[in-house]
C-alpha cells in the first residue's frame, strides 16, 4: 500500500468531521434531497391556479405540480368539459412563472 501524503490525512480527517448536509452528499455519493420550504425554493411543490376556459369563458381552479420544471398537459374543464392544453412554466427554484390554456382545436 501506497503510504499517504503529508497534508492530505489532514485533509481527509478536516473532510470527515464536517457533518453538514453537502458534505455527507459528497462523501456518499448522494445527490440533494428536496426540502419542502428550503432556501430558494418554492414554498409548496404543488399551486393551485385559476384559469379561464377557451372555449366557455367560465373560470376554474385546478393543481398544477412545481417539482419536475416546465411542462404542458391537457386537462378538460371543470365547466363545459372540453380539452384544454395547459402549459406551465416554472423557474430552476420551482417557483410557477405562468400558466397559458390554449384550445385544443
Amino acid at each position: 500500500m501506497k503510504p499517504l501524503r503529508p497534508g492530505r490525512v489532514e485533509m481527509l480527517t478536516r473532510r470527515l468531521t464536517r457533518l453538514d448536509d453537502a458534505s455527507i452528499d459528497e462523501l456518499y455519493g448522494l445527490e440533494p434531497v428536496f426540502e419542502p420550504g428550503g432556501p430558494g425554493r418554492a414554498a409548496e411543490p404543488t399551486a393551485f391556479v385559476s384559469i379561464l376556459c377557451p372555449y366557455c369563458w367560465e373560470r376554474f381552479e385546478t393543481r398544477v405540480d412545481l417539482t419536475g420544471g416546465s411542462f404542458a398537459y391537457v386537462e378538460d374543464c371543470q365547466v363545459c368539459c372540453q380539452p384544454i392544453e395547459l402549459t406551465c412554466d416554472v423557474s430552476g427554484l420551482g417557483a410557477l412563472v405562468a400558466v397559458k390554456p390554449d384550445r385544443m382545436d
